[in-house]
């Protein structure tokens, strides 16, 4: 079933135009996944951490998954924040112990190196400002892994910056194919939190700063997700704004989309099929209107809204549906959540 945007009403298809916050709920979608409870096994005695990093390995059956340590934060734990998980969802390889604060997001580029950014954004603001071994800061940086754990490029200072120095909050990363490297900063919503895209060549040096902090055209709030289509488009996932953001990869905005709602994570695989989760509408502060949580499918070409998966638990006071997503080769979907603190698996019966 496929439902298109004039059928979505009049408000939800002049916010995919314009960027209106105030779209008509896009609630009443099928269905047609089915939930596989604990896919991917831990070691003995080890449990799950919240987790928003989720992506698929080159080979497109793996999975990747940087989760927090058992906790919210993996602050002063000797546990391996990085996780490879095989088709069957058995735990092939870890690393990255002592290295991240609090894993974010993910992404695997076209080479299979595994890039990760530390938001230290999570836990205590004691676990937020935990210092490594050797007495040197933590966090607010983007590492970049070779498959086998070694680490081959670091983004950002140790401990953040502002401005010029960066990053504050690094929420994503995402390499074009051409190797320029994205990174979405500010996982804050406060009126002084970063807001923006930062754009560097394969090298790190940067390139240049995209939009600054608002809710007006170009401006972003909790920019929180980033994905590319088969176009080169980048999708902004902005947050706080309730709305998906595409721009050139200058910078400049194409569209505003807010009938996907509330966007914490995005994921576009080869067909152009998009896949957003929405993992604080409902009773979650601040609450989005009547907005179902859950992830919401459609086509990134232009827009087409055509499933939900909705979050079990309607209204929870805390966030309970996926935050991170990706979708395997086959087509199952893998939802990231932070306040259950597990991995689901969605299948097509």
């Amino acid at each position: 079933m496929r439902i298109p945007l004039f059928l979505l009403g009049i408000a939800a298809s002049q916010a995919a135009a314009q960027g209106n916050t105030a779209a008509a709920p896009t609630n009443d979608l099928p269905n047609p996944y089915r939930t596989v409870e604990g896919w991917a096994k831990l070691p003995a005695g080890r449990s799950w951490g919240s987790t928003s990093a989720v992506e698929i390995d080159k080979d497109g059956r793996s999975v990747w998954v940087a989760e927090r340590c058992g906790a919210n934060s993996c602050a002063g734990s000797s546990l391996d924040p990085i996780l490879k998980f095989d088709s069957t969802g058995t735990l092939v390889k870890s690393f990255g112990a002592g290295m991240l604060l609090s894993p974010h997001g993910i992404f695997v580029d076209q080479d299979g190196n595994i890039w990760v950014t530390d938001c230290a954004c999570t836990g205590s603001a004691e676990q937020r400002a935990t210092k490594g071994k050797d007495g040197q800061a933590l966090g607010h940086q983007v590492f970049k892994f070779s498959p086998d754990g070694a680490l081959l490029l670091t983004l950002g200072r140790a401990g953040g910056g502002r401005d010029s120095v960066f990053f504050n909050q690094p929420n994503d990363v995402l390499v074009a194919p051409n190797g320029d490297i994205f990174v979405a900063e500010g996982h804050a919503s406060a009126a002084s939190a970063n807001a923006r895209i930062l754009k560097f060549d394969r090298t790190g040096r940067l390139l240049r700063t995209i939009g600054s902090k608002g809710s007006g055209p170009g401006e972003l709030d909790q920019p929180h997700a980033l994905a590319m289509d088969s176009q080169g488009r980048l999708f902004v996932g902005d947050r706080s704004n309730n709305r998906i953001v595409i721009m050139d990869q200058e910078g400049k905005v194409l569209a505003e989309w807010s009938h996907f709602s509330r966007p914490s994570g995005i994921y576009i695989d080869k067909d152009d099929v998009i896949y957003v989760t929405d993992s604080e509408s409902g009773g979650v502060s601040p609450p989005h209107g009547n907005w179902k949580r859950g992830i919401r499918i459609g086509s990134a070409r232009d827009g087409t809204l055509t499933a939900l998966i909705p979050d079990p638990v309607e209204n929870a006071s805390n966030t309970s549906a996926a935050e991170g997503v990706a979708v395997d080769a086959k087509g199952n979907i893998y939802g990231a959540e932070v306040g259950p603190r597990r991995l689901q698996r969605y299948i097509k019966p």
